[in-house]
């Protein structure tokens, strides 16, 4: 069955069973990362035609991002100590990926609009998404300890969406939209 009525009066579980208002800090910092991966589950469909991989690149960010979910909804530190662990190995992956994908790319001199295409509009609101994340894990980091790699991770996951953003533009034939004061 997939309703319990146990949140019908506002609260929620984390992992383990302890039981939160629904608008906790925890839940605020997981909830925001949940939506970050739909909108990257999405944007992974988007790109799945095009040729470089991107598509596995991001299926890959899909499970790690459900590891730092999980992480995230675990304040009992027996339990979190169990529980797979993000590797700070996946930052490097990102950095990699990201100079990969900027060694391509025309060197940029302004501000990029978000658009160029479908796909490079879907970029830029996960980058964006991913801002907001990491700024509820921030705000977490201040009442709870938050390993420092999930934070690393999300401020490099916004840069790796920013590139594919131009790259996915550019591999289109689009031109990129800049901001010109």
């Amino acid at each position: 069955m997939i309703y319990t009525k146990t949140g019908d009066s506002g609260t929620t579980s984390l992992v383990g069973g302890s039981r939160v208002n629904k608008d906790d800090v925890r839940v605020e910092a997981y909830g925001t990362v949940d939506e970050l991966n739909s909108h990257i589950g999405l944007l992974a469909e988007m790109l799945r035609p095009i040729q470089g991989g991107y598509y596995d690149e991001l299926k890959a960010v899909q499970h790690n991002l459900f590891t730092l979910q999980t992480l995230l909804a675990t304040e009992d530190e027996t339990i979190y100590a169990r529980l797979p662990q993000l590797a700070a190995e996946e930052v490097d992956i990102l950095e990699r990926q990201i100079d990969t994908i900027s060694d391509q790319l025309p060197k940029l001199h302004n501000f990029v609009i978000a658009g160029g295409n479908v796909s490079g509009a879907q970029c830029h609101v996960c980058r964006t998404v991913c801002r907001r994340a990491e700024r509820c894990v921030v705000t977490l980091a201040r009442e709870a300890h938050v390993d420092e790699v999930i934070m690393r991770y999300l401020n490099r996951l916004s840069d790796y969406l920013f590139v594919l953003a131009r790259c996915v533009v550019l591999l289109d034939g689009k031109v990129e939209d800049v901001y010109i004061s």
